[in-house]
């Protein structure tokens, strides 16, 4: 039996793993759990014992492949990542193994595993400190843009819906010819099977063709919607970040990026400056302007009177309290405690700072998950985790431009996801709800080399550009920078390891998609179905053992 059970768990492991590699793959993903679904039939139906290896060493070598390039920015946790996230959808697939006991070998406890899978991405998107959404399932088109254009109605997880259904649908026209039922079927039955099979597979692409904007709506110089437009000029500094604190000085990173900015077009358009996450790492909260660097940059901006920048910092909030003003605060002495954070600052050159906090925070290297027991273990290691602490609620920054007196005339509010922000779908739709008309992302994707890693994230920027059809200017600390319209299109990029600018026109855009409106209805109708169809099973089997 094990001789036919590896290739078909090794097989859905590269299936399910290629969409998040290979670029246009994504219809890779919607048979990609058929031979796991046949290798537990197979395995149910002989007895075997202990089949819960097999669908975890599928789970295993899917994170494996994909997200090996974690371990480049830290071994530990990429090890641990990838068995722990394995680990999590091992319980979901044993769920759905223990409600056959339940349920029967029909149709129900296969529903059952497709809405508990979507429920535990649901969770992880947004209920769950320890998160590692990377691997949704609807992120597998995230390089196949065209056949997702109705991810504005249903965000990404209509992506792991889609993918449920027809991997379901294959699998149960499979099994049925094989146990010989098919014959049983009448030929009407055989037709809306067979066609309703096709048209899972068929309609969802069909419909992106006809929900894709058009050339005129995307195109900024013939405006259809609000007509306004905004440009933009990326710098991409190309700065080793295993080198950053040592190889240059505080000053020098901050002439470089100046130099960078100083081939910026300034004329007479409002002009938005972008420099990448974590750049600087001289922010004091409570007192902004004592940055030598945002101080720096605000001369800069002064002379420039239609620019703004917006660049990320590693910051600092200095607390007077004698007893600890919370877990994840660390003392510098009695009655003096600091917290970090990873922020985003706006600047205008009129001494008027904005800041935004980075709340969606890496578990372990940027926050303490579940601080009040984890911090604990935390100080008793030596204090190897992160402890940065995010805002609680989401916010915009201004885009502001001044008159010849210094009179604001005009502001433009600005969404920046800040890196690891804009994995989350739903989360990423406040800044539009919050009035957001473009949508900015600040990164520093250095850590994890030249991998599939930095590729994969920027491919997730096109998903967010489509659920909220915003533009997107992201910058990299090194590639990948780019500019997206809401199509989700990369229209220019920069390359990896180089030194790049970049500028474009982007449009500013009103309004809402359905996807922003009502949030993330699947997740939320999947939670629901999960949790009655796991109380019928409980029930059934408390009724009838």
């Amino acid at each position: 039996m094990t001789k036919k059970i590896f290739p078909l768990i090794f097989l859905s492991s590269v299936l399910l793993s290629i969409p998040f590699l290979v670029p246009g793959t994504g219809w890779l993903s919607l048979i990609a759990f058929v031979p796991l679904l046949w290798a537990e039939d197979m395995a149910t139906s002989s007895g075997m014992k202990g089949f819960c290896w097999w669908h975890y060493l599928c789970f295993v070598l899917w994170n494996a492949f994909t997200t090996f390039w974690v371990c480049n920015a830290t071994v530990g946790g990429g090890i641990f990542a990838a068995l722990a996230n394995a680990f999590q959808m091992s319980l979901v697939f044993g769920l759905f193994r223990w409600s056959c006991k339940s349920l029967g070998r029909g149709i129900l406890p296969y529903l059952f595993l497709a809405f508990a899978w979507i429920a535990w991405e649901r969770a992880y998107l947004t209920f769950l400190d320890i998160s590692w959404p990377w691997l949704v399932l609807g992120n597998a088109f995230a390089r196949t843009t065209d056949w997702i254009q109705w991810y504005e109605v249903t965000g990404h997880l209509g992506g792991s819906l889609w993918i449920w259904a027809t991997n379901l649908a294959v699998f149960g026209i499979m099994k049925s010819l094989a146990a010989g039922y098919w014959k049983s079927y009448y030929i009407k039955a055989r037709i809306f099977i067979v066609a309703g099979t096709v048209l899972l597979f068929l309609a969802p692409p069909a419909i992106s063709l006809v929900m894709h904007p058009s050339p005129e709506e995307l195109d900024v110089n013939s405006r259809t919607g609000s007509g306004e437009t905004l440009e933009v000029f990326i710098a991409q500094p190309n700065i080793d970040p295993y080198n950053k604190f040592g190889g240059m000085t505080r000053a020098q990173q901050n002439e470089l990026l100046l130099d960078l900015f100083a081939q910026a077009p300034y004329d007479s358009s409002l002009i938005l400056l972008v420099a990448p996450e974590t750049f600087t790492n001289d922010v004091v909260v409570n007192d902004l302007m004592s940055s030598m660097t945002v101080a720096q940059f605000d001369d800069f901006l002064a002379g420039r009177p239609n620019a703004n920048m917006l660049v990320g910092a590693s910051s600092h909030e200095f607390i007077h309290s004698i007893a600890r003003p919370s877990h994840t605060a660390r003392q510098l002495r009695d009655g003096r405690w600091f917290e970090t954070h990873n922020s985003a600052l706006l600047l205008d050159g009129h001494h008027n700072p904005q800041i935004f906090q980075k709340s969606k925070l890496v578990p372990g290297v940027e926050m303490i998950p579940y601080p009040a027991f984890f911090g604990r273990i935390d100080e008793w290691l030596g204090g190897p985790m992160g402890r940065n602490i995010g805002q609680e609620e989401i916010s915009v920054l201004n885009v502001n431009e001044y008159d010849s007196l210094g009179r604001k005339t005009a502001s433009v509010p600005v969404g920046c996801a800040v890196c690891y922000e804009s994995v989350y779908g739903e989360y990423c739709t406040g800044y539009v709800r919050h009035g957001a008309r473009l949508l900015t992302i600040i990164t520093n994707d250095a850590w994890w080399k030249d991998t599939p890693g930095y590729r994969q994230h920027l491919s997730y920027a096109s998903l967010r550009a489509i659920e909220t059809r915003r533009w997107i200017a992201r910058c990299g600390n090194t590639g990948i920078s780019a500019i997206i319209d809401p199509s989700g299109r990369i229209l220019d990029s920069t390359h990896w390891w180089q030194q790049e600018t970049l500028s474009g026109t982007v449009g500013l855009e009103d309004g809402q998609t359905f996807f922003v409106r009502y949030g993330d209805y699947v997740g939320r109708v999947s939670m629901l179905m999960a949790a009655l169809m796991l109380l019928a099973a409980f029930v059934r089997r408390r009724l009838y053992r």
